[in-house]
């Protein structure tokens, strides 16, 4: 966050010299259509859509161009990073600044929708047993219209346009094998301009949400 092309370099230096890699492919979203700061925060409940909306921050100012971060900066992005339930005290002895000026970035940060909070929630919890990431190859024509359409899929937790062969990714969470077939199947099948579909599922999850490196 603090530097996008640093990490990114970073990170595809490191792996060719990760023991065991045999082949790397990245690819860069390019349009989100569901997840992130701006999507709901349950499509399937338990919330209700008030109580939702009381939960929600207030919409952000559109960010047109790249926001310069400080040194105080990067110090409380990383911190909220450790811990997102951080306080104004422990952000203020992290930066430096007072615990007002914390309050007054941070929320200046979150107007401008630089920094969201965001809730990290194992789907075995909700039921969701099998989850998959599919990357679907969609006629360039109706990449927007099938976007779309798999946002509104309860299955799907992120869904965005990304560059490569596949050029739309979707994470879905399904009870069991069975339901992720019957949603192959269905609603995958019935999106507009759809060409091929590759279905890769999770079997570990080794690391999830992470700090910030910088």
């Amino acid at each position: 966050m603090t530097d996008t092309s640093a990490a990114e370099s970073t990170v595809l230096s490191r792996l060719p010299r990760t023991p065991r890699v045999t082949g790397v492919s990245a690819h860069r979203v390019l349009h989100p259509f569901f997840g992130g700061s701006e999507s709901p925060l349950t499509k399937n409940g338990p919330l209700t859509a008030e109580q939702c909306a009381q939960l929600s921050p207030p919409a952000a100012k559109r960010v047109t161009g790249p926001v310069e971060l400080t040194a105080e900066d990067n110090a409380l992005l990383e911190t909220l990073a450790l811990d997102g339930r951080a306080g104004f005290r422990s952000l203020a002895w992290a930066t430096g600044w007072s615990q007002t000026t914390v309050r007054r970035r941070l929320a200046e940060l979150r107007s401008g929708g630089v920094v969201y909070f965001d809730v990290d929630v194992d789907p075995a919890l909700l039921g969701s047993w099998t989850s998959a990431g599919l990357w679907l190859a969609v006629a360039p024509g109706e990449l927007a219209a099938a976007g779309e359409a798999l946002a509104e899929h309860p299955q799907v937790s992120f869904a965005a346009a990304t560059t490569g062969v596949s050029n739309l990714y979707a994470s879905v969470q399904c009870p069991t094998g069975t339901a992720l077939y019957e949603y192959l199947t269905g609603p995958v099948a019935a999106l507009p301009g759809l060409l091929s579909v590759e279905t890769a599922p999770s079997m570990r999850v080794v690391k999830g949400a992470s700090p910030i490196v910088g």
